[in-house]
């Protein structure tokens, strides 16, 4: 458990420091507003299909280490993804933040990076944190209108 603990720390602090995707996207598809208010945590997600292709996401907005850290690992994760991986990925995700019978072995060798948010189930306050571009990204993939 503590090499999980050691990664979680590490990949934290590395995508907070430089987050991946971060910036706003020129003629987006999708655009998703998301906001913590426990924490204060805002984001805008930015996504362009092509077809059933997440062609590109990128984020932007200021939040905790946790927040820009999960929005930076999670566009690496679905760019390029199709809208079903991405919206599997995002229950794989979500269970592991919040199923109290949440079985780590399971998925975690397949989240690869994003094993490293399972830490985040030891402070439950910190889940929204983790979760909150999750669900602006289910919210905009599973969007009918053009943009919202």
């Amino acid at each position: 458990m503590n090499e999980l603990q050691d990664l979680y720390r590490e990949v934290i602090l590395d995508h907070n420091r430089r987050p991946r995707n971060f910036g706003e996207l020129e003629d987006p598809d999708r655009i998703v507003e998301g906001v913590n208010p426990l924490c204060g945590d805002r984001m805008t997600l930015y996504v362009k299909l092509d077809g059933d292709t997440v062609q590109d996401i990128r984020f932007k907005g200021t939040g905790c280490a946790i927040s820009v850290a999960s929005s930076s690992l999670m566009t690496e994760k679905v760019k390029g993804a199709s809208l079903q991986e991405s919206l599997k990925l995002f229950e794989k995700v979500h269970d592991m933040l919040t199923a109290a019978d949440y079985d780590d072995s399971a998925d975690l060798e397949d989240l690869d990076k994003l094993a490293a948010l399972s830490g985040v189930r030891e402070y439950p306050s910190r889940v929204k944190c983790a979760s909150l571009s999750w669900h602006a990204l289910k919210s905009a993939l599973t969007s009918v209108d053009d943009k919202i």
